[in-house]
């Protein structure tokens, strides 16, 4: 199963478009910013199935800030990451990753594309799809009980 990750789009469907033409994922998980851009990104592609939260620049008040996804045994927290101050630290990320036995914490917020393995967790940032001069996104992969990750600068 390949995942395509996409956060902090900011507007550009464009390059969330190119990503999925490249990555031909089984499903996409968009992390926020903006909410609207996920629903579009769909429209184009609706036969895949799309997850998302909201990003701290999305006013979503009847949408969770962060989802419990299980896949395939892997237990994986979807969230924008500014209600963990993924900008500080990921400190409150870790705790809650060791309180919920997460496989897979997943996040943006930063901009800043992070692949980080601590104890049994994978965090992940798949940077910003959004960003005007050098966009990425992330693939996660689970095959044969494996989770593995990696973020990707859009050429």
């Amino acid at each position: 199963m390949d995942i395509l990750v996409l956060s902090d789009s900011h507007g550009a469907v464009a390059p969330m478009i190119r990503a999925v033409e490249l990555t031909a994922p089984n499903l996409i998980i968009h992390l926020g910013d903006c909410w609207r851009d996920g629903e579009r990104l769909h429209t184009y592609f609706p036969d895949i199935p799309l997850e998302q939260v909201p990003g701290n620049c999305d006013f979503r008040p009847t949408e969770p800030a962060e989802r419990l996804l299980v896949l395939r045994d892997k237990r994986i927290l979807l969230c924008h990451g500014h209600t963990y101050g993924v900008k500080q630290s990921l400190v409150t990320a870790g705790f809650a990753a060791e309180e919920q036995q997460l496989d897979l914490f997943l996040f943006g917020h930063t901009h800043k594309p992070l692949v980080d393995r601590r104890g049994r967790t994978l965090f992940l940032n798949p940077g910003s799809i959004g960003d005007s001069t050098r966009p990425s996104y992330a693939v996660v992969t689970i095959q044969g009980g494996q989770l593995d990750g990696r973020t990707v600068w859009l050429a």
